[in-house]
This record gives C-alpha cells, structure tokens and sequence, in this order.
C-alpha cells in the first residue's frame, strides 16, 4: 500500500518578493560590500599579475594601472546607492491627432428612419 505522505519540500529562507518596494537598507548595503570585495579582490589580482609580467612591459603597465586605478573605482561603487525608481505619475495627456474628432461643432450626416 502506497503512503499517503509526501516528503517533506525544502523551505525557502526568505519570502518571495511580490510588491516593487526598493530592497531594505541592509540587502543594499551587503550588495555594496559584496561589490568592493570583488572589485579589491580583482585589483590584488591584477598586482600580482604585473608582477608575474614584469619582463613583458607593455603587460605589466597594463596591470598596474589597473591596480592602481581599481581602489578608486571600489570606494565609489561602494558608496553609490542604486537609482531611484522613476514612478509612472498618472498626468494628463492630450488625446492623439487620430483619436480628435473632426470638426465636432458641424452636425455632420444625420441618419433618420
């Protein structure tokens, strides 16, 4: 006889987002920090690999600028908040040229039985 229970499904963390609310202060600021890890963590790359070219110059040049321009970049991605929504504000519109009656003040054709 087959059992009449199902095995048990994994729950999810965190509850799906339904609304268009902007993420909470906390999941932005992780993002952030998330990012400036990455971004200093590409930069040590990059140092050690202009020290691995260093007989190539061109190479090594290449690396090191990039070392040295990324923490830059970090801080400043790193203290950016994602853009605003732009909010869809019901405003009047004039109708379309092709929606406008012609002429309306003229009676026009009538039709009469």
């Amino acid at each position: 006889m087959a059992s009449s229970q199902q095995p048990a499904r994994p729950r999810r963390p965190e509850p799906v987002l339904i609304t268009e609310a902007a993420p909470s202060l906390a999941e932005q600021h992780a993002a952030r920090k998330r990012r400036y890890v990455i971004t200093m963590a590409v930069r040590g790359v990059s140092l050690v690999l202009a020290a691995v070219f260093y007989q190539t110059l061109w190479l090594a040049i290449i690396f090191a600028v990039l070392g040295t321009v990324l923490p830059w970049v970090a801080v400043v991605m790193a203290n950016d908040r994602p853009p605003k929504k732009k909010l869809d504000v019901n405003r009047y519109s004039p109708p379309r040229p092709d929606r406008i009656l012609e002429n309306p003040t003229s009676p026009g054709r009538v039709i009469e039985h």
